[in-house]
């Protein structure tokens, strides 16, 4: 795992313009953004047409294209790959679902969902849609869910990037946990 001195660092070079830095950057994170990737793809479906290699490649792209979110340290720039990844397996799913509407929504149980083996490209797209509705009621808890479900940040990680105690992160995780449970049913549930 990289340290956080040395992220740190990097991207304080990466601001100041430095051209290595972007390369140092990239094979400094590579292994633990492997890692989260495998973790992602481990929760997609079996027969899932993205691999872990081509989600992380797919996340640098984007997230050294728009570095307009000036990361602070390593925990910000985790948060904002987790994000990215997130966005990037939302879009994929979207673009399977195409012309393949159901008809009615059906129920999806958070905790199912979250240790499921293999989503369905519904529930991904289900997920998103309650994740989006959460970041309007309560962006910091909405925030929280994607640092620590999706970017597989500590609860002290996602403390440190919003500014707020772990404690507090861990109450906001429950709340928002249980937020997200009660939306992820069907119209009227």
């Amino acid at each position: 795992m990289a340290s956080e001195g040395e992220i740190t660092s990097l991207l304080a070079a990466i601001r100041r313009g430095e051209q290595d830095a972007e390369a140092q950057l990239v094979a400094l994170v590579y292994d633990d953004f492997h890692a989260l990737a495998k973790r992602y793809m481990t929760r997609e479906r079996p027969d899932h047409t993205l691999q872990p290699t081509a989600l992380v490649n797919e996340a640098y792209l984007r997230l050294l294209h728009n570095r307009a979110g000036e990361w602070e340290n390593r925990s910000h720039f985790f948060a904002a790959a987790s994000i990215v990844m997130r966005r990037i397996l939302v879009d994929h799913a979207r673009m399977r679902s195409a012309g393949k509407r159901a008809g009615g929504r059906q129920r999806v149980e958070l905790d199912d969902f979250l240790a499921a083996d293999g989503p369905r490209v519904e529930q991904v797209l289900i997920l998103d849609e309650a994740l989006t509705r959460l970041a309007e009621w309560d962006g910091r808890q909405a925030r929280l869910v994607e640092m620590m479900y999706f970017g597989g940040l500590t609860a002290a990680e996602a403390g440190a990037v919003i500014g707020i105690s772990e404690r507090t992160v861990k109450r906001e995780w429950r709340a928002a946990r249980a937020w997200l449970q009660s939306r992820l049913g069907g119209p009227g549930e």
